[in-house]
């Protein structure tokens, strides 16, 4: 889970897919709201979200996010709560779905959720249109990362 963090313009992290930047080129990316119950949205202002395994997948003109775990509420008696991994309904505009539609069935493309934050009170997902990276290109980013680490500590220590 990532850190917590506010702005004044009411912008809360609850959850960051760090690992999709690392096994994923991200080509486009695109603000999308959920379709939650309300026991959800108590358990992501908890903080309770992972986004780490999910996916998106556009189905009959509809964008679904799966796989994404929502963990139940805890003070919500357990016939009202929800399914922690129910498929949800993401919220776009019908030409961002139609263009996305052309790219994911076209080119071979991935949409993978990145971030899930709190913008002026509403759950929001940023949903990347993403490459899958060859092992190569892993490697460039891990070299190029402590590459970035050394010239920083010798720019400290000097």
């Amino acid at each position: 889970m990532a850190k917590d963090t506010k702005d004044s313009d009411g912008y809360k992290v609850v959850s960051d897919n760090r690992q999709a930047r690392f096994r994923y080129e991200v080509l486009e990316t695109y603000e999308a709201g959920i379709e939650l119950k309300g026991t959800e949205v108590k358990s992501i202002r908890e903080g309770k979200a992972s986004i780490r395994d999910g996916y998106a997948l556009i189905r009959d003109e509809e964008a679904w996010l799966l796989n994404v775990n929502i963990s139940p509420h805890q003070t919500t008696s357990q016939y009202f709560n929800h399914d922690p991994l129910r498929t949800r309904r993401l919220l776009l505009h019908k030409q961002e779905i139609r263009k996305l539609i052309g790219k994911v069935d076209q080119q071979g493309l991935t949409l993978v959720p990145l971030k899930m934050y709190l913008k002026r009170g509403r759950v929001k997902v940023s949903i990347g249109l993403c490459r899958g990276k060859k092992l190569f290109d892993k490697r460039e980013d891990i070299k190029r990362r402590d590459d970035q680490r050394q010239i920083a500590r010798a720019m400290k220590n000097y």
